[in-house]
């Protein structure tokens, strides 16, 4: 980065303290990163239209459809809950004994690492919701000391689980139907827009690629945070 941009930015993080204490992190912690902006995953539409006699050219990005699903409190979880957040969502079942134990530890290093932060939360889909009842999640989340005040361990209908993985998260590549032969058991977590954007996909076995899913959310928040700026 030119002195002079480290400068700007530098005044940046002071203003920044001073105006929203909680934002201060991330722009203090990007300031010394080779910063890029994060990439869109999915399909996209382009659409042209006409502004003044001018060819305007908009990209439209997919986004996660809609969703209703029950949280480990009993409270219905829906995509407007995550409304002005960037979150993270994984896909999962409590019985599990192979990657899923390695991916709800990795979760938790990313919760504690942005602890207090409200603009981030975790998102949890159980992939067995005929074992997965809100009582066997609620033992779960406790059982794990996950931080249920921004992490919701949800289940629902199986089609519409697994629906929203496949169509909406594009989590397995495999087709399948969400019927009693179908199961979906994948290490990844995405990392999701306040537009509900796919930014990112992580192996969420993986401690490198666990670092890196930190280090996007914090460029990420730091986005949101600089186009207030703006």
């Amino acid at each position: 980065m030119a002195k002079n941009s480290s400068s700007l930015l530098t005044y940046s993080v002071l203003a920044a303290l001073l105006i929203a204490p909680a934002t201060f992190y991330f722009l203090f912690v990007t300031a010394g990163m080779n910063y890029t902006s994060l990439n869109y995953y999915g399909p996209k539409e382009v659409e042209k239209s006409m502004v003044d006699g001018k060819e305007v050219i908009d990209t439209i990005y997919h986004s996660v459809p809609d969703f209703s699903f029950t949280d480990q409190n009993g409270k219905i979880v829906t995509g407007a809950s995550f409304d002005s957040k960037v979150y993270v969502a994984d896909f999962f079942f409590t019985t599990c004994q192979s990657i899923c134990p390695i991916m709800t530890s990795q979760m938790l290093r990313v919760q504690e690492e942005f602890e207090g932060v409200v603009e981030l939360a975790f998102l949890s889909h159980t992939v067995d919701p005929e074992t997965d009842s809100t009582e066997a999640l609620k033992a779960y989340q406790l059982h794990k000391q996950a931080d249920g005040k921004n992490w919701s361990f949800v289940t629902g209908n199986k089609a519409e689980l697994y629906d929203i993985a496949r169509k909406g998260y594009f989590v397995p590549v495999q087709d399948g139907d969400g019927g009693p032969d179908d199961f979906i058991h994948s290490p990844m977590f995405m990392l999701v827009d306040k537009e509900k954007h796919i930014r990112g996909f992580y192996d969420g076995t993986n401690t490198e690629e666990v670092d890196k899913l930190i280090d996007d959310i914090k460029k990420l928040l730091t986005d949101y945070v600089m186009s207030k700026k703006d």
